[in-house]
């Protein structure tokens, strides 16, 4: 892993964690709070690629697992990945990697409306596939109740999607996956 590499994971957890300062939207039904952090898994992936989103999200739980306030609402620690929100986190390094995998396979030929697909399926689905039934084996309740609770992120989580789509194809000649294109 280069220098600049190891930078750029580690301003995307700083980034994530800037995303965290933004007050969650708790809802009643659910015991995860929407959150802005999501987006930045996504720009990772689709900015940073595979390696370098993958990475920087691990960084970032590391961060979190040390004690960092890092989440939404200034929460920190190991409780936070034993807790309800514990199977969203621990995807993000997932997301961001399959994000990542995606992006570089479309890259030569990249139109926005490829990476919203991308970062639907993998920011979105993948994540809620993955947090909501580990939410529901934590908080005792059926898998389907969390899956039916988790459609309740899906409006946020397609906004995101296209924000971070946007995002990367103003920012494609500057991203990392752009230098190993072209090397």
């Amino acid at each position: 892993m280069t220098t600049k590499e190891m930078v750029y994971a580690a301003l995307f957890a700083a980034l994530i964690g800037v995303l965290g300062m933004i007050p969650p939207i708790s809802l009643g039904f659910i015991p995860v709070p929407i959150t802005a952090q999501t987006l930045g898994v996504m720009l990772a992936g689709c900015f940073l690629g595979k390696k370098t989103g993958a990475i920087s999200l691990i960084l970032f739980i590391i961060l979190v697992a040390l004690g960092l306030p890092l989440l939404s609402g200034g929460r920190g620690g190991l409780s936070v990945l034993v807790g309800p929100s514990a199977g969203y986190i621990l995807s993000w390094p997932i997301s961001a990697f399959l994000i990542g995998y995606a992006t570089e396979k479309v890259w030569g030929s990249l139109k926005i409306w490829k990476l919203i697909l991308i970062n639907f399926v993998f920011g979105v689905v993948l994540v809620s596939l993955i947090g909501a039934p580990i939410m529901a084996i934590i908080t005792n309740t059926s898998v389907w109740a969390g899956l039916v609770g988790a459609t309740a992120f899906l409006p946020g989580d397609i906004l995101k999607a296209i924000i971070a789509a946007f995002l990367a194809v103003q920012l494609k000649s500057i991203s990392p996956i752009e230098e190993k294109v072209q090397r």
